[in-house]
């Protein structure tokens, strides 16, 4: 295949009970079916809240089923629970085995490796990172294995917590544990992909558009498409808007571009909260 393009979608938290979430969706998807991508990734948090409330997640996958091509996943915060950090609270739900195994139940993997129009894709899941559980060392053994062989292929990455704000020794602080990969994973990652071509780290979660670049890898960071977060809520990094985010990877390049299907609406957290009758 000499050119492969592929459609980003993150943060769609959808729960049967919240319409407004689901619309969203359905515009996305509707974009979807008149562009038709080679592959859809949904870079997580593809339930509203799935370790309170499973069936979010079987709901969720339900949607992504009528997709007219085929989909990736990987697992977010409200689908499999939160990484412990050095600093900053404990999760109230924190990722754990019993959720991961949930998820793959109903999801499928999540991680992944393919090859397509002479780049290596890689998918992970960062939820797990710091946990001390065993999936987490078994995805850092996974990696290395998978990296060894990508053959000096350019390398793209999808995980759903951005790896830093600006750069990798980026301090800390209690909100950048829990909005990006926390140390010390962050920076074995950095040190693991140093081996390889790195190009492109593609992530969600933030709830905020942001492109940029640093050193030679340009970080995407992909809104939600379903609902954006307020400023006295969360403060104001980069766009906040809903949208997705289409890639067209040809040997040795690759092109981006900013997207907000037709009839996606901005629909704001708190409102939803407000208004969400009780799961």
């Amino acid at each position: 295949m000499s050119q492969f393009r592929l459609t980003q979608i993150s943060d769609t938290h959808l729960a049967r009970r919240l319409a407004k979430l689901t619309d969203n969706f359905h515009r996305a998807a509707e974009h979807i079916d008149a562009t038709r991508p080679d592959l859809v990734i949904n870079s997580g948090d593809l339930a509203f809240d799935a370790p309170t409330s499973p069936n979010d997640l079987v709901f969720a996958k339900s949607l992504h089923a009528e997709l007219p091509v085929a989909c990736r996943y990987l697992p977010g915060n409200h689908d499999i629970g939160d990484n412990p950090t050095a600093v900053g609270p404990v999760p109230s739900h924190p990722a754990s085995e019993q959720h991961l195994q949930s998820y793959r139940a109903v999801i499928g993997e999540d991680r992944w490796r393919f090859d397509e129009a002479g780049w290596c894709f890689v998918g992970l899941n960062s939820l797990i990172m710091n946990t001390g559980l065993a999936s987490e060392a078994e995805q850092f053994d996974w990696l290395a294995s998978e990296l060894s062989c990508t053959n000096g292929k350019p390398v793209a990455l999808f995980v759903h917590k951005p790896l830093y704000l600006d750069a990798p020794d980026d301090p800390e602080l209690e909100v950048s544990a829990i909005r990006y990969v926390p140390q010390p994973a962050r920076a074995r990652l950095i040190e693991m992909f140093g081996t390889v071509d790195l190009r492109l780290i593609a992530s969600g979660h933030v709830h905020q558009r942001r492109d940029f670049t640093y050193g030679r890898v340009r970080h995407v960071w992909a809104p939600s498409a379903g609902f954006i977060i307020s400023d006295k809520r969360q403060e104001r990094i980069a766009l906040k808007e809903t949208g997705l985010v289409e890639y067209r990877f040809t040997p040795d390049s690759f092109e981006v571009r900013h997207i907000r299907a037709p009839g996606q609406v901005d629909v704001d957290l708190d409102e939803l909260l407000q208004k969400a009758p009780a799961s």
